[in-house]
């Protein structure tokens, strides 16, 4: 079952704002998490999102569509990026996002992949 693992943290402290050692450690450490992945053979897709400074909603109200510049939750952690990977089960998901790196900076929420209905 695939599992997508999204990544919550403080976008100031996102290994981008970051300089020298300390950036370059974080970045690290999902180069890594990312290499583990692929060779324990779970390793789906993943991607980093810009900063949530450039965000934008769009929201379609009796017809109307209004496009608002920035995020849409006022919260301290954003989604910064996502994991997809292959597991046998939840307990394996669960194990693997308590080894990334985002569970020690901010937060990972594991949501399974809906199956796509055979027919609609």
């Amino acid at each position: 079952m695939q599992y997508l693992l999204l990544c919550y943290v403080d976008d100031e402290k996102r290994s981008y704002n970051l300089s020298g050692d300390e950036g370059r450690a974080l970045y690290g450490s999902y180069v890594a998490y990312r290499q583990a992945l692929q060779d324990a053979g779970v390793f789906v897709g993943s991607n980093a999102l810009q900063a949530v400074s450039t965000a934008t909603q769009v929201r379609v109200s009796d017809g109307k569509t209004t496009v608002l510049d920035g995020p849409y939750p006022d919260t301290k952690e954003q989604l910064g990026g996502y994991f997809l990977i292959e597991a046998p089960d939840l307990d394996s998901a669960l194990a693997w996002a308590a080894r990334c790196p985002a569970a020690t900076e901010g937060t990972v929420e594991v949501r399974p992949i809906m199956p796509t209905p055979v027919s609609v």
